[in-house]
């Protein structure tokens, strides 16, 4: 191999709870800290929000200029990708992992720009809060009324090299805020009105502080090549059963979250009557192509079968799958449909004796606007 094609980069991600914990702050120390040693850091992406302190660290790193793109008749600024690949460093700092570029740039997540300069072998610094962890945005918005938009799939984030977690105590945050140092003065007041409430905080640290230790615990169950017998064959495989209903979608972040704390397979099945999916009608049809793509995109290997009998034809192809657990909802609906949709749960409970069986609560009419 020559020097041109460089081994993958390795990803560095600071972890935090919520804007203000320090996140950038320790990324551009770190930077610095290369820059002395000689190591060749540019940055490629930095939202310094008007943090004195934070933008003068990055004093004496070279900044790559960013790309304009043009969107509705506006002009907004994104990492130029291409050119960080052309100035080719050994280290690029990217902060906003989760971020959505906008429409017209050539990747749509930052993260995928992030996959790309990994590929050429530049290693990448880079940040991000636990809530925009994919698996969590339904228990993200179930205590605290706020639904993230921008997420990344768990599995980016499990292929980092490393997770520093950036901790600091709510109180400590809520005073940072209070002074200024955060936000300016009018948003500060409104973050602490709504998302910066101590309650919401703790349930994040909380979070991150879960994350950054299933984080470690992974790694050091990776570097045990030669696991006991007995956890070899202990493996699980979860089967999602998914509907063209909205439930799915939080079907879907719970087994997939599942599936990461118990290192398990996992697959997403729908089962048709007819054998295919017409009888669904177009919204239909294009709600469950939603929920297949929605588990793909998190690594999640989908089936469509076919059987008179779903419940039967779900629990058979478990059972030939290996499955241990198997996942369903309980649509929400009235009358008759709700009688239905529980004698359909009911029967799996009774078909599947030697699996486990776990009904996920759809929540999605209980949360406030």
């Amino acid at each position: 191999m020559t020097d041109e094609r460089r081994a993958r980069g390795r990803l560095k991600v600071f972890l935090g709870y919520a804007a203000g914990v320090g996140k950038t702050y320790q990324m551009l120390t770190e930077a610095q800290v290369l820059k002395k040693r000689g190591v060749d850091v540019v940055i490629g992406y930095f939202e310094p929000h008007g943090r004195r302190d934070t933008m003068a660290l990055i004093d004496g790193l070279e900044v790559v200029p960013r790309r304009i793109v043009e969107y509705r008749d506006s002009q907004f600024e994104e990492m130029d990708t291409e050119a960080v690949l052309k100035r080719r460093p050994e280290v690029a700092v990217v902060d906003e992992f989760p971020h959505t570029n906008v429409p017209g740039s050539p990747r749509q997540k930052r993260w995928e720009d992030v996959h790309v300069l990994l590929e050429a072998g530049i290693d990448v610094l880079t940040t991000m809060n636990v809530q925009h962890l994919e698996s969590l945005n339904d228990q993200i918005w179930h205590s605290t009324g706020v639904r993230v938009r921008e997420t990344i799939p768990d599995w980016v984030l499990k292929q980092a090299d490393e997770v520093v977690l950036v901790d600091l105590t709510p109180r400590a945050l809520l005073n940072r805020l209070e002074r200024g140092v955060v936000y300016p003065p009018e948003r500060a007041r409104q973050a602490l009105e709504h998302f910066f409430k101590e309650s919401t905080l703790v349930a994040l640290r909380e979070l991150a502080l879960r994350q950054a230790a299933y984080a470690v615990e992974s790694r050091m169950s990776g570097e045990d090549v030669h696991p006991p017998a007995a956890a070899a064959e202990a493996h699980d495989r979860l089967l999602l059963v998914i509907t063209p209903d909205p439930s799915s979608a939080a079907l879907i972040r719970r087994g997939r979250r599942v599936a990461d704390y118990l290192r398990a397979d996992c697959l997403a099945v729908y089962v048709s009557e007819t054998g295919g999916v017409t009888a669904l009608g177009t919204s239909g049809r294009e709600a469950l192509e939603r929920h297949l793509n929605f588990a793909r995109g998190l690594q999640i290997e989908t089936r469509i079968l076919e059987g008179t009998d779903v419940a039967e034809t779900l629990v058979n192809f478990a059972r030939l799958n290996g499955v241990t657990q198997i996942f369903v909802t309980r649509e929400k609906s009235s009358g008759i449909r709700s009688w239905f949709a529980s004698a359909f749960v009911q029967r799996i409970v009774h078909l599947a004796r030697d699996m486990q069986v776990t009904v996920v609560a759809d929540r999605s009419k209980r949360r406030r606007d």
